[in-house]
């Protein structure tokens, strides 16, 4: 061995990037009582209701990218915290609704507020949010998240 590192691989920096942003989501939410998953359910929900929209759990779940179980098991905890309701489809009771409540809405308000802080101060490198660095970040991103990694069988 040569003693030299070499460069980091774009992958090693989106991991390394993803876990800086969850823990300091986690740290920055503990005080609230919200975890980084619990906040990205509600907030989440809360853009698609007001966006008109009550999405069931398979929805929520391909809207944040989460598993649909972790999603279910997610969305019982909040309901029993009293933050998130879950209603049969009457369409289709194999489907289950989910909704904030207004204690929801409270909880949440303020922990977007601290997300935000947090994207301020991640983004300031690049010149803040309103920068055109940062809306190029947003569109390389958006084509990494929508890009397919299933290899083939």
């Amino acid at each position: 061995m040569s003693g030299e590192l070499r460069e980091p691989t774009p992958g090693y920096l989106v991991w390394r990037l993803s876990i800086k942003w969850r823990v300091a989501v986690d740290r920055a939410l503990a005080p609230l009582g919200l975890t980084h998953a619990q906040y990205v359910l509600l907030s989440s929900l809360l853009g698609m209701e007001e966006a008109g929209c009550r999405p069931s759990q398979r929805e929520l779940a391909d809207h944040t990218g989460l598993e649909a179980l972790y999603v279910s098991k997610l969305a019982r905890t909040l309901e029993s915290d009293g933050l998130v309701e879950r209603v049969r489809d009457p369409a289709d009771t194999r489907v289950v609704r989910l909704g904030l409540t207004d204690r929801g809405r409270e909880a949440v308000t303020p922990a977007i507020a601290t997300v935000q802080a947090l994207l301020t101060r991640l983004l300031a490198p690049l010149g803040g949010l309103d920068d055109p660095r940062t809306a190029t970040l947003v569109r390389d991103l958006t084509a990494l998240v929508n890009t397919p990694l299933d290899l083939p069988t």
